[in-house]
């Protein structure tokens, strides 16, 4: 029988890097990690709005930095770059009110630009979850969508999934779009997957987005590229 594995996990340690980095603990793991999915969670909810394309988290003895990339930094900032200072302050509520104490840790929020939103998986996600919630007809959104990722030169293939009640049907299906090459078994394959919800009135609708970037290489990789 076969086994569905997610494509970042799958490529851990070949092409990709862990999205939590831990250089040092002064508290238990338990701890830790619960930290770490209370403010993933978190964020995900909050900046829904600002197209939010990934959240990475390093931690040393002295700080705990929060990675947030997005493709709309200028709106997440603020003008005067108070909407950073807002946003650190309610993420150490929220470990207030779980009873979570840093002790030494500094909270550090570091916001990162996307530049080029038609790659990244999460975004892509974001926008189908955004144009379905408006109630535009769902084929259309992924051929518009499909046609807008594979023009973009470094795109080599992509795939997209829509299961549940597709169009407002009494019985959930699901629909699925293809063009291009998505080889999930190729370890070297740069494959960006990203999971998303459109919340409709009668139920949510799940979306699955697979990009294929090209292969990535040793000489790639020591030159600084993805």
């Amino acid at each position: 029988m076969s086994h569905t594995v997610h494509p970042y996990s799958h490529r851990l340690g070949i092409i990709r890097d862990w999205r939590s980095r831990w250089f040092s603990m002064h508290k238990s793991y338990r701890t830790s990690l619960k930290t770490d999915v209370l403010i993933r969670e978190f964020l995900q909810v909050e900046l829904r709005p600002f197209y939010l394309g990934g959240i990475e988290i390093e931690r040393t003895q002295k700080t705990l930095r929060v990675v947030i990339k997005t493709s709309r930094p200028g709106m997440l900032i603020g003008k005067t770059g108070d909407g950073v200072v807002k946003l650190r302050a309610k993420i150490l509520k929220l470990l207030r009110k779980e009873k979570i104490d840093l002790g030494t840790q500094e909270l550090k929020l570091d916001i990162e630009e996307i530049r080029n939103p038609e790659g990244s998986a999460a975004i892509i996600g974001l926008m189908i979850a955004e144009s379905l919630e408006k109630r535009l007809p769902f084929r259309r959104v992924m051929k518009q969508t499909i046609e807008k990722i594979i023009a973009n030169k470094e795109v080599k293939g992509v795939r997209i999934y829509l299961g549940g009640r597709l169009g407002g049907a009494e019985i959930a299906r699901s629909e699925e779009m293809k063009r291009g090459r998505v080889p999930l078994q190729t370890l070297r394959a740069d494959i960006d997957f990203a999971r998303e919800k459109a919340h409709m009135t009668y139920g949510d609708i799940g979306i699955k987005v697979w990009i294929y970037k090209g292969q990535v290489f040793k000489k790639d990789q020591k030159d600084g590229a993805k």
